[in-house]
C-alpha cells in the first residue's frame, strides 16, 4: 500500500509542491518557478523533474506514491481537459495526463486551483471535522470552491463555486475582468476594497485617516485596519463590503446549505472582525432557518492548495 501522495499547486508565478503522508502530514513543501514563456511548455517539465529529485532527496520510491494530484487557475472538465489557463498561456491541454506520462505512468488528477483549496480546507484546516463546507477565498480576486460528502463540487462546466463573478450590484458601470458588471469581485476582493474606498472618498465630504495615504498605495488592509482603528468613513467601507458578501452567503446557504463557509485569502487576515459585519448581514438575509451553515476562517494559508491537491489522490 503507498504511503505517500504529491500536491501540487500551479500558480502564475510560482508552482507549490509538497510530499505527504496518506494521513494529512506534510513531509515536505516547496516552491520553484512558473516559467510561462512559449506557452508555458516548460511547466510541467520542470515539475515532473522536481518530484523526482525530491522524491530520491527522501530516499522515497515511486512505488511508495500513490499518485499526485495537481490544482490548476482555470476551469478543469471532468475528463481532465483544460480549455484554457490565461495566467499560464496555456491553451487545450490534459494537463494530468501529459504529467503522468512524464512521472512514468505515476496516477495524477486535476482541478480547479480554487476547489482544491477548499477541499484543503476540509481536510486540515478551518473546514476539518465537516464533510460540506464552500470556501471563499478574497484576494486579488474573489474565488470559490464547494466541497460536498468530501469531495469537490465542479459542476458540468467547472463553474461551480465561481461566486466572485454572481452579480450583485445593479448600477454598476464598470466592467469586471469576466466581462461583465457588478459583480461581487468588484467590491469584496483587494482590490475592490480599495476602489470602493475611493469612491467613498470621492463621493463624501467626512474627514477620515484614508485621505492620508496615497491612493496610489492604498491597500485593502489599510482600509480594514483604519475601520478597525474607529475610522467612521473605513467603517462606511468595510460595512458595504460584508453588506455584499453577507447577501451572497446567505443565497449560497439557501441553494448549497454547507455546513461551514470558510473565508480564507489576504482579505481574511483581518479576522473575526470582518466575520462578524459579514454575519451580521448574513443572518439578515438568510432568515429561514436558525440551523444555517456556520461561518469560519481558513487556516492554512497559502498551503491550502498543496494539502487540497494531496487529498484529491486518497479517495
Amino acid at each position: 500500500m503507498s504511503r505517500f501522495c504529491v500536491g501540487i499547486d500551479v500558480g502564475g508565478t510560482t508552482v507549490k509542491l509538497g510530499i505527504f503522508e496518506n494521513n494529512g502530514q506534510l513531509m515536505r513543501k516547496w516552491e520553484i518557478p512558473t516559467r510561462k514563456e512559449h506557452n508555458g511548455c516548460n511547466i510541467l517539465t520542470d515539475v515532473a523533474v522536481s518530484i523526482r529529485r525530491t522524491l530520491d532527496e527522501m530516499g522515497i520510491k515511486f512505488s511508495e506514491v500513490g499518485g499526485a494530484g495537481m490544482g490548476v487557475p482555470g476551469p478543469v472538465a471532468r475528463s481532465g481537459y483544460v480549455p484554457r489557463c490565461v495566467n499560464l498561456g496555456w491553451g487545450e491541454c490534459y494537463p494530468a495526463r501529459d504529467l503522468s506520462l512524464m512521472l512514468d505512468g505515476l496516477p495524477v488528477l486535476c482541478a480547479n486551483d480554487a476547489n482544491i483549496a477548499a477541499l484543503g480546507e476540509m481536510w486540515q484546516g478551518g473546514g476539518k471535522g465537516y464533510d460540506d463546507i464552500v470556501m471563499i477565498t478574497l484576494g486579488t480576486g474573489v474565488g470559490g470552491g464547494v466541497v460536498i460528502d468530501q469531495k469537490i463540487v465542479a459542476g458540468r462546466h467547472g463553474l461551480a463555486g465561481e461566486i466572485g463573478h454572481t452579480h450583485v450590484r445593479d448600477d454598476e458601470t464598470e466592467y469586471c475582468n469576466c466581462g461583465s458588471r457588478g459583480c461581487l469581485e468588484q467590491v469584496a476582493s483587494a482590490t475592490g476594497i480599495v476602489r470602493e474606498a475611493k469612491l467613498f472618498m470621492a463621493s463624501s465630504g467626512k474627514e477620515s485617516a484614508l485621505r492620508e495615504f496615497d491612493e496610489k498605495t492604498l491597500t485593502a488592509k489599510d482600509v480594514i485596519d483604519t475601520a478597525k482603528a474607529g475610522d467612521e468613513l473605513a467603517m462606511e467601507v468595510v460595512e458595504c463590503v460584508c453588506y455584499y458578501l453577507g447577501r451572497s452567503l446567505a443565497q449560497l446557504a439557501l441553494t448549497i446549505d454547507p455546513e461551514i463557509f470558510v473565508i480564507g485569502g489576504g482579505v481574511s487576515k483581518a479576522g473575526q472582525f470582518l466575520i462578524d459585519i459579514i454575519q451580521k448581514y448574513y443572518v439578515q438575509y438568510e432568515t429561514l432557518s436558525e440551523n444555517r451553515p456556520l461561518i469560519g476562517l481558513a487556516k492554512l494559508g497559502n498551503d491550502a492548495g498543496i494539502y487540497g491537491a494531496a487529498r484529491m489522490v486518497l479517495d
